[in-house]
């Protein structure tokens, strides 16, 4: 069978693998290197393919990247790096597949089973129907995997450079904040890595208290350590998590549910499971009801992607 390289490339961390082309089992596991400790692409493939036995060369390479994909060209949102399908392929790669990460990620929807997730409130999906994925991690991605009576397809899209649309008067002012520091606010300035310390110092700003976190890992830390203020910061972020989550299944028409991923929701599920996040997602007004039937879930299986590439070459 046919072996491919397979990589998820993020902003902060990739995953790397070698799989079996024809059933996605892996011939090599997963590796994770730092993206930060390699000047290209290049020079992370070839760190990683050094470490493989002669048995795990692989003939192909599909590579899932964090910004968009076009043409086969890909410039990296949050890394100064560029790719392109010639360029695998003058690496010496059969074939190639660049795509963007929430592409492969709703690709490899129909794969995931329920021990690859955990629900958010007691929705349960009444038919088949369209997938929304999204989540925040270095940034924040969404894509659809549409299901019709004529068949499905994905649905790549840069939701996450949408505008954040504020709930109430806080994140109101939590938006004025971000407007002066950044100009135009998007979401992934709110629901990332950076975003949430972002939101942690903006409402901090509006206490007028001091804010002593410098990223991401130390407010979820602080907030799981009974920091009050941390705490309020996870569960405002999971607040508009779930008004964002909501707003991308109203776009999508989204009845088959709506799946987040990233490398955040995971380590927060006790405060997501806490009511906040699905309130948000339900409070859409006269489609209150129509939000209510949607199921939504952490995806919490660390390689969904890389099974989601495969499938960009499958198909």
């Amino acid at each position: 069978m046919s072996l491919v390289l397979v990589g998820d490339i993020g902003g902060t961390h990739a995953r790397l693998a070698v799989l079996h082309l024809a059933d996605h089992r892996f011939k090599a596991p997963p590796a994770t290197l730092a993206c930060r400790d390699h000047a290209d692409l290049k020079s992370l493939l070839d760190a990683y393919l050094a470490r493989l036995p002669a048995d795990c060369t692989p003939l192909d390479i599909a590579v899932a990247v964090a910004g968009p994909v076009i043409e086969g060209v890909a410039d990296f949102t949050n890394l100064p790096w560029r790719v392109s399908e010639v360029d695998l392929r003058e690496a010496g790669f059969a074939r190639a597949s660049v795509l963007n990460d929430f592409e492969a990620l709703a690709l490899a929807a129909p794969r995931i089973t329920p021990a690859d997730k955990v629900a958010i409130g007691s929705a349960k999906a009444r038919r088949p129907g369209t997938v929304a994925v999204l989540g925040p991690g270095t940034g924040l991605g969404a894509a659809a995997y549409c299901v019709d009576a004529r068949g499905s397809a994905v649905l790549v899209t840069e939701g996450g450079h949408m505008g954040f649309a504020p709930s109430d008067a806080v994140e109101l002012e939590v938006w004025r904040i971000l407007a002066r520091r950044f100009g135009r606010v998007s979401l992934e300035r709110v629901l990332s890595g950076p975003g949430l310390l972002n939101l942690h110092a903006a409402l901090g700003e509006i206490e007028g208290g001091r804010v002593e976190c410098n990223d991401a890992a130390e407010v979820v830390a602080a907030a799981k350590s009974g920091d009050a203020a941390a705490l309020a910061t996870v569960r405002r972020f999971c607040s508009i998590l779930g008004s964002a989550a909501g707003d991308f299944a109203l776009a999508y028409g989204a009845v088959g549910g709506v799946l987040i991923a990233g490398g955040i929701a995971p380590r927060i599920l006790n405060v997501l499971a806490e009511g906040g996040f699905r309130a948000a997602f339900e409070r859409k007004g006269r489609l209150a009801s129509y939000l209510a039937a949607i199921p939504t879930e952490v995806v919490t299986h660390p390689y969904l992607a890389l099974l989601g590439a495969a499938e960009s070459l499958r198909r």
